[in-house]
């Protein structure tokens, strides 16, 4: 949008010429009679009309800089606050356990249900700062803190099991997580944390982990991941067992707590999907927004037009004498 920010400057447009009609004149010498006019003074001089000309467009030219125009861009929304958040996602072998159950019947193992739900959770995350690690043998950060979703999005996606090794490291996970929010000025900072077992590698422990985040005020929320029963079938028939026997709820729920946060239990993707809701509700975003219009100051345009005009207004006058 084009827009003049001082357009009272117009009013000055018609100065000049109300200067030559109301100011009195100067007082002209007396004429010099002469019998004979040299050559070619008698002649009407040229240019003279194409002068006026040129100084009515350097006034214009000159009134329409002052005016400061601005043209103004499309309105952007920024948010003044925005809440860090870590997702750290577990990549031990157990992940691949199929005891995630659909609404259809059908199974999918525990790492393609966390990317599934994580999508569209990401998708959603919209004014926060997002960041991904993953662990097993070792503690990886996988994306930095950023407001590009997708990019968190797509390196989830390609993660695959085996990557950093077999075993659960969830202190070393915890530990890097905490790490990227050193630098963090974020009101919210927030850990999410899916794991499936125990903590079985690392040199890092879990709780020291957890009392480490919360010196640096992140709020850790622990999601245990695998279902409860799943029919096991064998030479000797099926039998149900217990595919979370090696879950550690007990050490999941201290490091929360150690937090402020909370522990939640995941046997299925719904329920999963239910326990991001639930973490939006205790952990709101401001909704606070501020509008910022991109400004490109144009008086530059009009300045150097005048600025040229006058130069030809000063040639013309020396040529004419």
């Amino acid at each position: 949008m084009f827009e003049f920010v001082w357009w009272w400057a117009f009013a000055l447009l018609p100065l000049p010429w109300l200067v030559w009609r109301f100011a009195r004149p100067i007082p002209r010498p007396a004429a010099i009679h002469l019998p004979k006019l040299p050559q070619g003074l008698g002649g009407k001089q040229t240019g003279s009309k194409m002068r006026y000309v040129l100084m009515t467009l350097f006034w214009i030219s000159l009134v329409t800089a002052l005016a400061r125009p601005v043209w103004y861009g499309d309105p952007i929304q920024i948010q003044p606050e925005h809440r860090d958040m870590m997702l750290a996602v577990d990549l031990s072998g157990s992940m691949e356990m199929e005891d995630m159950q659909l609404p259809s019947g059908g199974t999918i193992n525990r790492l393609d249900a966390v990317k599934h739900v994580l999508s569209d959770f990401i998708g959603k995350r919209e004014g926060d700062r997002l960041g991904l690690v993953l662990f097993a043998d070792h503690g990886y950060l996988q994306t930095p803190l950023t407001l590009d979703r997708n990019t968190v999005s797509q390196q989830l996606e390609r993660a695959v099991l085996g990557l950093i090794g077999q075993q659960t490291a969830i202190g070393e996970g915890l530990g890097v997580a905490t790490k990227t929010f050193i630098d963090s000025k974020a009101p919210q900072r927030v850990i999410i944390l899916l794991s499936d077992g125990a903590n079985t590698a690392g040199v890092i422990d879990p709780l020291e982990a957890a009392k480490l985040a919360k010196e640096y005020g992140v709020t850790i929320y622990t999601v245990g991941v695998g279902a409860e029963q799943m029919r096991q079938r064998s030479l000797f028939g099926s039998r149900i067992v217990n595919p979370s026997q090696d879950l550690d709820e007990r050490t999941l729920t201290a490091i929360a707590k150690t937090t402020g946060g909370e522990y939640f239990r995941a046997r299925n993707p719904e329920e999963l999907e239910k326990i991001y809701q639930i973490i939006d509700q205790l952990e709101p975003i401001s909704t606070v927004q501020q509008t910022w219009r991109p400004r490109d100051e144009m008086f530059r345009y009009p300045l150097a037009l005048a600025l040229l005009l006058s130069a030809l207004i000063a040639v013309i006058r020396r040529r004419n004498g």
